[in-house]
């Protein structure tokens, strides 16, 4: 009986010290979310979001608005630049060379800075002194055209070529027709093209 009573002790404690030494305790779960605070940050999360796309939205917006002023300046460049016509041994401004002179004054008047050199050209028929003078006049008439617009004159400077600069080769009406031109160059202000309206 005592063996059994010591066995019964025995066995007890030994039931005391293992459930002693089982397994740790869980540790602490994490600590209860207040949804307020949780909610203010996933608002703050989606408004940075919203903001860095509004950014790039405008970034591309600005760089398609660059890049169609760059292309409406290169335009009104052509424009500036495109050569003018004259029938033969006259100086006077054709009427289907007109609408292009009146597109050049938009452009001018949008673009005060801008500074042209007119050139008169003749063909090749006629001498060198004749046609000196005929393309004096063709640049002459140009001018007065333009500045007729009310654009100031020293906006203008005026030089002849002659038959000097052919700008096709041959004798034959092709070819003379496209000599007999006013052609534009711009001195000053290039940077400064505003292509207006």
């Amino acid at each position: 009986m005592i063996v059994r009573r010591f066995s019964v002790a025995v066995l007890a404690a030994t039931l005391a010290v293992g459930a002693c030494k089982g397994d740790p305790p869980p540790p602490p779960g994490p600590p209860p979310v207040n949804q307020d605070s949780l909610d203010a940050y996933n608002d703050s999360v989606a408004e940075a979001a919203a903001i860095a796309r509004r950014a790039e939205a405008d970034s591309a917006a600005a760089r398609a608005e660059r890049a169609e002023l760059a292309r409406a300046v290169a335009a009104a460049q052509a424009t500036l630049e495109e050569a003018v016509f004259f029938d033969y041994d006259v100086s006077d401004v054709r009427a289907d060379q007109q609408e292009l002179l009146r597109r050049k004054v938009a452009i001018l008047r949008a673009s005060p800075q801008v500074r042209l050199r007119i050139e008169g050209h003749a063909d090749e028929r006629g001498s060198t002194e004749y046609n000196l003078a005929l393309g004096n006049s063709r640049a002459s008439a140009v001018r007065d055209y333009l500045t007729g617009f009310g654009l100031p004159e020293s906006s203008f400077a005026i030089v002849s070529r002659g038959e000097l600069s052919p700008r096709a080769r041959g004798s034959n009406e092709a070819s003379w027709a496209q000599n007999r031109r006013g052609e534009f160059i711009l001195t000053g202000g290039a940077s400064a093209i505003n292509p207006g309206n």
